[in-house]
């Protein structure tokens, strides 16, 4: 029964209160009540509706229709958002510019890739041109190894043109040097902390010299990506780096390469003899790598350059004596210095000057990794190089072990987190899927309520 209250007498609009019967609602269920106003808004009511336009909406089963979402919440919804083409359009800026810096590094890398690639295939080729007139592996290495004492004098140049920064070469050299510690570089410190790595990497390159001498270029730039290899398992051993099991194969699979590559003539003559040498500099080089991080820890572009550079004078005043040594107990015979092929050695020392610092600015401008590539590029560049120049005919066995020793390289560049990012990658795919099926399902629904919305048929869904 509908009961009216009042009507009002004055100018104003009505208004009608409608209440239920109270003998009529059932036990434990709570009887709605409805008001309808006609002048101002809508009021909620117990069952979640506001006005007759979302009962409407909720009886003709309108798609995408929320209780309490009509026109009059859209209306108010559409003047709080009057900024938002601003935010987006702010933040769509700032994607853009993300993207160029990220596609200008990862094309910055990739030239990278390109020029490390090419001055270490460019290095080792000249180093067998060179011993074609001259064979004096360590006065090569020991020349090449002054060069370093530029690395420094670089960066400053490259430091002032690019920062605009007014502090002199000397200011600079000892803001740098408190790589060495707080105090600065002394003499003590000088000789404690360059003499180990001085000498390691003088037995990295002298051995790897030596290799050359047994073995192709191709071989001994192979063999030499296993020192990625040796690496981790130093890093595992000495300063406890995580396991990882795919790193384990990657080092297994190294070493597989190496002694395949030994047993290709029958371990014997030159080429085991190559194969030890080129093993023992990738070994050395490993053991400096491990060291640098156990003692030294990270270091900025500045203080690297100050330690190359310092590391060359060490070699320039205290290793000096071992090429003199070598010419009068004629294990290595030098020569007159005009006899000297000095074209080859200085383009073969400013190649290596050139990938040493592609090496360390490299890792700083761009990805880490893409070095590492460049790196394992220089195996078929040499390859390349040795089968057009020198017609050199590769083995099967040598082939085979060139290729485990490269896919086990490439294996260690793995991420550590690389398990779970595979893991969330497939997860966003099923994702992506799952979303395409929903999106097709809905849009089947809508053509099927156009269609019976047509045919003047009217779908009521269930409360």
């Amino acid at each position: 029964m509908l009961e009216m209250d009042s009507v009002s007498e004055s100018g104003d609009d009505p208004w009608i209160r409608l209440e239920p019967l109270n003998n009529t609602h059932l036990p434990g269920k709570a009887t709605p009540s409805c008001e309808v106003l006609v002048d101002g808004s809508p009021k909620m009511t117990a069952n979640g509706v506001h006005d007759i336009e979302d009962r409407i909406l909720r009886i003709t089963g309108y798609y995408g229709y929320n209780p309490g979402y009509s026109s009059h919440r859209r209306e108010e919804g559409s003047e709080s958002h009057t900024e938002t083409p601003c935010s987006e359009a702010s933040g769509e800026s700032r994607f853009n510019q993300t993207c160029a810096n990220t596609a200008l590094k990862v094309l910055g890398g990739l030239l990278m890739v390109l020029c490390v690639s090419s001055s270490w295939v460019g290095t080792t080729q000249v180093v067998k041109l060179t011993f074609q007139s001259f064979s004096c592996p360590f006065f090569i290495s020991w020349f090449s190894s002054n060069w370093n004492i530029l690395i420094f004098p670089i960066y400053y140049s490259g430091h002032v043109v690019t920062t605009g920064d007014k502090q002199t070469p000397r200011q600079k050299f000892r803001e740098c040097s408190r790589l060495f510690g707080e105090d600065g570089m002394t003499l003590k410190l000088f000789v404690k902390r360059t003499a180990p790595f001085s000498i390691l990497w003088t037995l990295t390159n002298y051995l790897y010299l030596l290799a050359l001498k047994k073995l192709t270029a191709t071989d001994v730039s192979a063999l030499y990506c296993c020192h990625k290899a040796f690496v981790f398992l130093l890093s595992w051993i000495v300063l406890k780096d995580r396991f990882m099991g795919v790193r384990i194969v990657a080092a297994i699979m190294a070493i597989t390469g190496i002694v395949m590559m030994a047993y290709a003539d029958g371990f014997h003559g030159d080429s085991f003899v190559g194969v030890a040498l080129a093993v023992g500099s990738a070994s050395t080089s490993a053991l400096y790598k491990v060291l640098f991080k156990m003692f030294i820890g990270s270091a900025n572009l500045g203080e690297v350059a100050h330690f190359l550079s310092t590391m060359g004078f060490f070699n320039l005043i205290f290793i000096s004596c071992v090429p003199l040594i070598l010419y009068f107990t004629r294990v290595e015979h030098i020569g007159s210095l005009s006899s000297l092929p000095w074209g080859y050695l200085c383009g073969l020392a400013g190649l290596w000057l050139v990938f040493n610092i592609l090496v360390h600015v490299g890792v700083v401008l761009t990805y880490p990794i893409l070095i590492s590539i460049g790196t394992l590029l220089s195996v078929p560049g040499n390859a390349a190089v040795d089968v057009l120049k020198h017609e050199v005919i590769f083995s099967v066995v040598r082939l085979t072990a060139t290729c485990i020793i490269c896919l086990g390289f490439l294996l260690l560049l793995l991420p550590e987190e690389w398990d779970a990012v595979t893991l969330r990658f497939l997860a966003t795919i099923a994702d992506k899927k799952t979303e395409e099926h929903g999106e097709e399902l809905t849009e089947s629904s809508i053509q099927t309520r156009s269609r019976s919305r047509a045919n003047g048929t009217v779908s009521i869904p269930l409360a």
